[in-house]
């Protein structure tokens, strides 16, 4: 059960940061944005609050920010139709009811002859039992209800398509940006209360049943000599242990005032093929508030070569279908960084957010990056691609991403589970 709630804390604090990139960039440029959706499918929760609606929903695999002008949502009036328009005290039309005007007695009754509600923002029409054509004013912030479901109009100005490159391709960009943001947040946070790891020659945390604590060492002990070598650093400690499992070593250390040599034995430890000395002992660690920015970015940077360089294999050839996890790998994973504690959770939670910044990145339609690329061939084309095609290509994408998704997770289940 804990490893649900984390699973679903971690994940859904992911996903929640990358929509938030979304969404505050959206903002920030002037566009309407409609709902800001935690999941897929059904809702299980809504809350409207100024514009935006606010909802989780019941499958925690994503989420998104529906932005006006992305897709079609608005129903056209056409003429010779006939709405219910309610006015406010200056005469202007805030609130347009395609059917079911009958619950709204307020209402007046308009024969519409001609609409513009993104541009001009106006209504022609015969109002009901008057023969004099009329002209009414849109308030920008109308509301359109059809079926019982209301709908902020968007005037042009609001609308997505609207903006300049620039501020539509960071309104993209935001996401993932924030991925990498959330993952410098949290390595920063965790160097301040670990500390930061230090190339001292110094013990760090001793492990229990490991051969440092069987032969006396403890955590804070600066080693001087190991069988008479001079250590000068962490690296030197590490290398002359790991060439020596089963060899008995004299290490000369400084523990406060003292000075004493105690015989430490590496036990053996097979990896990759080879045999490797280890003594049980952590990376030391120094407490820095300003090392610890400096830490995050570094963190932030190892691990976005790592995962970059893992995507590499892809073109060498080297990619296999095991090395990609789904969401029943990644909960796995989550299960026994669990056990390992909070902390090492809180790490692995930063590096699952660099991945989905990562893998939002990539020029493949339906994702962020893709996206991306459609700007830049507009930048250099001077013109966007046509909406229809580009709408094609990204669905087209998006059933191929799902499609990869079932497989990836039938995988994960018979690696697992099977």
């Amino acid at each position: 059960m804990n490893t649900v709630i984390a699973f679903i804390v971690i994940f859904g604090s992911l996903v929640f940061f990358h929509e938030l990139g979304h969404f505050i960039f959206a903002k920030r440029a002037g566009i309407l944005c409609r709902e800001f959706a935690i999941g897929f499918g059904p809702k299980i929760f809504a809350h409207k609050k100024g514009e935006t609606v606010y909802t989780i929903r019941l499958l925690p695999l994503g989420g998104y920010v529906r932005m006006a002008g992305e897709d079609p949502e608005m129903t056209e009036l056409r003429a010779g139709q006939r709405i219910g328009v309610i006015f406010n005290e200056q005469d202007e039309a805030i609130h347009l009811i395609v059917n079911g005007r009958d619950r709204f007695k307020e209402a007046r009754v308009i024969e519409i002859e001609k609409a513009d509600l993104e541009h001009e923002l106006i209504i022609t029409g015969y109002e009901e039992g008057e023969d004099e054509l009329k002209t009414f004013r849109v308030h920008r912030e109308a509301l359109m209800t059809e079926d019982h479901l209301s709908t902020q109009i968007a005037p042009y100005d609001r609308q997505f398509n609207s903006k300049t490159l620039p501020k539509r391709a960071m309104a993209i960009f935001a996401g993932p940006l924030f991925n990498f943001i959330l993952a410098f947040i949290i390595f920063v946070v965790l160097a301040m209360i670990q500390g930061i790891p230090t190339n001292e020659p110094q013990l760090g945390e001793v492990i229990e049943g490991g051969a440092a604590v069987e032969a006396g060492l403890q955590e804070g002990d600066r080693i001087i000599s190991i069988d008479n070598e001079i250590m000068s650093s962490w690296e030197d400690i590490v290398t002359v242990i790991q060439k020596s499992p089963g060899e008995e070593l004299a290490f000369n250390i400084e523990r406060g005032e003292e000075q004493l040599t105690i015989p430490v034995t590496p036990s053996a430890q097979e990896a990759e093929g080879k045999t490797y000395g280890m003594i049980g002992v952590y990376t030391p660690f120094e407490k820095s508030f300003f090392g610890a920015f400096v830490y995050g970015a570094k963190d932030v940077y190892a691990w976005t070569i790592q995962i970059i360089q893992l995507l590499g294999t892809i073109v060498t050839g080297q990619f296999t279908i095991d090395m990609l996890s789904g969401p029943v790998g990644i909960y796995v994973s989550t299960d026994t960084v669990a056990q390992s504690g909070i902390l090492n959770l809180a790490k692995w939670a930063g590096v699952l957010s660099i991945n989905l910044g990562i893998m939002n990145l990539l020029p493949l339609p339906a994702l962020d990056g893709g996206r991306l690329l459609f700007f830049f061939y507009e930048a250099v084309r001077g013109k966007p691609v046509d909406r229809q095609m580009e709408g094609m290509i990204h669905f087209v994408g998006f059933a191929l991403l799902m499609l990869l998704m079932i497989v990836v997770t039938w995988n994960d289940i018979q690696r697992f589970f099977l």
